[in-house]
């Protein structure tokens, strides 16, 4: 029997390098793994930053896995060319909650597809969360902050990601205030990117039983203008030039120059990625908020005179304006 693993959490709070860590994880076990993405429009940069990895990935674009249920599980389907794989790891949208009683339940209850259903993981995004958890301004509406909000509520666990980026001052009060306002729920501490907690949350979604069970009370008009406010920006272009030129350095200039105008704009990232492909490698930057600032975080140390450029944008600004 295959075992469905969500991992859920915020835009930006790391769910793309921690389903990637997981992947590479179960492979290690010889296990066969298959991985959805999924995103409001086509041209993902989470699909091709994992295919680059040499994962098997199916894609749900134009919707989210809540809205469309029936192409979560046809891709689920046919990941792996048909034959099911051990584990399936699926990635929703960052701005979607209730994603326990529209996706998780109805697998479980309905779909006709033999799956064990894993505890269901929400990241916590620590350069957004201390801001909500602790009422401050965060750069989002309350509307926005309302999602991230719910989004914990209705895990089994949550993990405070990126604490390689945090004094532990920081980490300790995330951990606080967690404890405050959703009493009861394991926190897990990890860094998807250098592994530290890493064997604690396979621990965790290696526990067998009955998870996937939060049913909350979700107010959709807040819900919908919250995913409202957050203007989306999906853009490809092709650069080409007569002599090599670095493409981290591309992809750092353009992230770098596109912060800029989101500050000049008083626009807040919620998160902006882009990815960098060229015959030889790939590298993907990313900005998750405006107060970090842009960083590289899958390096390619290539050279090369063309490169495929993919951007995807989430932002607090009018999409007219984004774009």
């Amino acid at each position: 029997m295959a075992t469905y693993i969500m991992i859920g959490g915020f835009l930006g709070a790391g769910k793309t390098t921690t389903v990637a860590r997981l992947a590479r994880h179960y492979m290690a076990q010889g296990k066969r793994i298959g991985i959805v993405t999924n995103d409001q429009t086509t041209d993902l940069v989470d699909t091709q930053n994992l295919r680059a990895q040499g994962f098997d990935v199916g894609e749900v674009a134009g919707s989210c896995f809540c809205c469309n249920f029936n192409a979560l599980t046809d891709t689920v389907a046919q990941l792996n060319t048909g034959e099911l794989p051990d584990i399936i790891l699926a990635e929703p949208v960052g701005s979607c909650t209730d994603l326990v009683a529209t996706v998780i339940r109805p697998l479980a209850e309905v779909c006709r597809i033999p799956l064990q259903i894993a505890p269901y993981g929400v990241l916590l995004k620590p350069s957004h969360g201390l801001r909500i958890l602790k009422g401050e301004g965060s750069g989002f509406s309350p509307k926005a902050a309302y999602i991230f909000r719910k989004q914990i509520e209705e895990a089994d666990f949550v993990v405070i990601n990126r604490i390689d980026e945090l004094p532990a001052d920081q980490i300790a009060e995330l951990h606080a205030l967690l404890d405050r306002d959703f009493p009861g729920r394991p926190v897990l501490r990890c860094s998807a990117r250098t592994g530290a907690g890493f064997l604690a949350l396979t621990e965790m979604l290696a526990q067998q039983g009955q998870f996937g069970r939060r049913v909350m009370d979700v107010d959709y008009d807040v819900y919908a203008e919250g995913e409202a406010e957050l203007g989306w920006l999906n853009s490809q272009v092709s650069v080409q030039a007569p002599a090599a030129f670095p493409l981290d350095q591309l992809l750092m200039d353009l992230i770098g120059r596109l912060h800029s105008r989101l500050l000049e704009s008083g626009s807040e990232a919620a998160h902006l990625k882009v990815i960098g492909m060229c015959d030889s490698s790939y590298a993907v930057a990313n900005l998750v908020s405006n107060e970090v600032g842009p960083e590289l975080s899958l390096p390619s140390s290539a050279s090369t005179k063309q490169a495929d450029v993919v951007v995807n944008a989430r932002v607090a600004a009018d999409p007219a304006i984004l774009e």
